[in-house]
């Protein structure tokens, strides 16, 4: 190994560019070298669906630094530039176009791709996905033209485009296989409030419904086919069914890959000098004795700054409690904690939930596992506080509004 080789970060996203100025924060002065396949600086996703779709932020207001930052921190941008190759012995990458690039330790924030829609029609014009910048200007784009789209998905991203494109005066129909929004995520009793949102805003909500194709004219879409033979008219199809983590680098090389590019608790993979974060890193999670895969804002934020200081030989343990948020419409969200499908018991509600200014928490047994605050806020440390002292809470305590969180 060249002792003189630079740091590495694939990945030039939010993770990426966390876990370069952590480095230069924690007083590595080496060279650091930070590769991303886009052409964009790096930036932030969730405006992409939120205030940078609807209109409310500047295009600038996405971006995690500024271009003249990566400069003053001696970070080497290299954007537009794929890694096609890792080659964990010789420590050395291969990009596109045959060149190579040497490192000392690697971090890979490789993130996640959206999954593609398995159907035939699914590569007509017309059929858009929401993962990049450059896809969040084709549906601001389409917004000021279109009458009527169809989104297929209702997770968080497919509602968070349903939510922009109805404050944009675009008719919408969902699809989704499963019989409520967020069911897997949420379980039914919150998946309901996320239904009634959306239909008191004019949304065709259609569930318990499977695509059989993409139907088009003259090469652009015009419609899906469902299972049941019937077509859903559409001038434009949002896709939102989930993302991929980007592990192709990670398995090829050799790196233990599970759900994610598989890591300890301090970010480190199989090969003692390669550390993943952010969406594609599969982490040994310490507070719940097992590995998690996040696909939010804030591991995005916390997580590389974790690991750029393991990659200096700092004794770390990233345990950060699992957050992240919505908005939609006059709804905003925090949910803070981590619960796997049907791994709870109840869930126990706290506040006026027609009104839509609530709290849900989520248990097993008298233990706290989540809480999702919804339209209420300044409580996420009181949750956390709650998930992270695992001790048993008295439900009619916890839905009374009137015994503050701090006292339970």
């Amino acid at each position: 190994m060249d002792t003189t080789a630079p740091h590495v970060i694939v990945g030039a996203g939010l993770a990426g560019a966390r876990a370069a100025g952590t480095l230069r924060e924690e007083g590595y002065q080496g060279p650091l070298v930070l590769v991303g396949e886009e052409s964009e600086i790096p930036y932030e996703r969730p405006p992409l669906s939120k205030g940078y779709l609807l209109g409310k932020d500047p295009r600038d207001a996405v971006f995690v630094h500024p271009e003249e930052w990566y400069r003053e921190q001696r970070i080497e941008l290299r954007l537009g530039t794929a890694v096609t190759g890792l080659d964990l012995a010789a420590h050395r990458l291969t990009l596109a176009g045959g060149g190579t690039l040497d490192y000392a330790k690697l971090l890979l924030t490789t993130g996640a791709s959206a999954r593609r829609l398995p159907v035939p029609g699914a590569d007509l014009a017309g059929v858009h996905y929401l993962r990049r910048l450059a896809e969040s200007d084709e549906l601001r784009t389409l917004f000021r033209t279109a009458k009527q789209i169809v989104v297929i998905g209702a997770g968080w991203i497919g509602l968070e485009v349903t939510a922009a494109a109805r404050a944009a005066g675009v008719g919408v129909t969902v699809l989704e296989s499963l019989e409520l929004p967020l069911l897997r995520v949420l379980g039914r009793e919150a998946a309901e409030v996320f239904a009634d949102l959306h239909r008191e805003h004019g949304v065709d909500l259609r569930f318990n419904v499977q695509v059989a194709e993409l139907v088009g004219d003259g090469g652009t879409v015009t419609g899906v086919r469902l299972a049941d033979g019937s077509l859903v008219p559409a001038e434009a199809v949002v896709v939102g069914i989930g993302i991929a983590p980007n592990t192709a680098l990670a398995e090829a090389a050799g790196l233990t890959v599970s759900n994610g590019i598989a890591t300890d608790q301090s970010l480190r993979t199989s090969d003692p000098d390669v550390f993943a974060a952010g969406d594609v890193a599969d982490a040994h999670h310490p507070f719940y004795d097992r590995r998690i895969r996040l696909e939010h804002w804030a591991n995005a934020m916390h997580q590389p700054r974790a690991a750029a200081r393991a990659m200096l030989g700092q004794d770390v343990s990233f345990d950060r409690i699992p957050y992240f948020y919505t908005d939609q419409y006059d709804l905003g969200m925090e949910y803070t904690g981590y619960v796997e499908p049907g791994g709870y018991d109840r869930v126990v509600f706290r506040g006026d939930v027609a009104g839509r200014e609530f709290i849900a928490f989520w248990l097993a047994g008298e233990r706290v596992l989540a809480g999702m605050n919804v339209n209420v806020w300044d409580v996420t440390d009181p949750i956390r506080e709650l998930v992270r002292s695992r001790r048993p809470v008295d439900a009619t305590a916890l839905a009374d509004p009137d015994v503050p969180l701090t006292e339970l």
